[in-house]
């Protein structure tokens, strides 16, 4: 049964998510849809729901540098690349990264990077927090759909097939966040 959370209800949405749920919050642009990147069953419900096939890999997002960092080779990174990144984040850029072996193989699909963003919106960010580390983001809707941005467009497109939802206000963009390769700087979604 799909349990609805407001912006004070974090540390149960938090919980909901460490007990292996998926849960559905606001990004900057659409709704997304999440759960523990570590936890692979979570994970394989959240790709039935949306029906997205595996090899496409998935995004991390997170309160701050720290709860991403692990999943960054950083030795692969030039320091002016990586100053450039920190200089975007907070906010609403997302990059990919060589990833470390941290980084859950399910996560990234057939890619050999990871794609992470420090997120600047209030209630993700808030989430990300309340969790203790970077949650999968990737837009709430079946494969194929348009992305919810609303409530009740993801309790129409999931119902009872997803565990939570926390119904609070989308960051206010009006398409998801740009996407940049952190080693080229090539724009991979624009």
């Amino acid at each position: 049964m799909l349990r609805r959370f407001d912006i004070g209800e974090l540390a149960a949405a938090a919980t909901l998510l460490h007990l292996g749920g998926v849960l559905a919050y606001p990004t900057e642009a659409v709704f997304g849809l999440g759960c523990d990147p570590h936890d692979r069953i979570a994970f394989e419900r959240l790709l039935a729901l949306k029906r997205r096939p595996p090899a496409q890999g998935v995004l991390l997002i997170a309160a701050d540098f720290k709860q991403v960092e692990r999943y960054i080779e950083l030795d692969a990174v030039p320091a002016g690349v990586m100053q450039q990144v920190l200089a975007s984040w907070p906010g609403p850029n997302t990059w990919i990264f060589p990833r470390s072996c941290e980084a859950p193989g399910w996560i990234v699909g057939g890619h050999a990077g990871i794609a992470l963003r420090v997120t600047a919106h209030a209630p993700a960010a808030a989430l990300c927090r309340a969790f203790g580390g970077a949650l999968v983001s990737t837009s709430a809707n079946p494969h194929g759909q348009p992305p919810a941005r609303s409530a009740q467009t993801v309790a129409t497109y999931f119902g009872d097939e997803l565990d939570g939802l926390l119904d609070a206000p989308l960051g206010g963009l009006a398409s998801p966040t740009v996407i940049r390769d952190a080693l080229s700087g090539a724009i991979i979604r624009g």
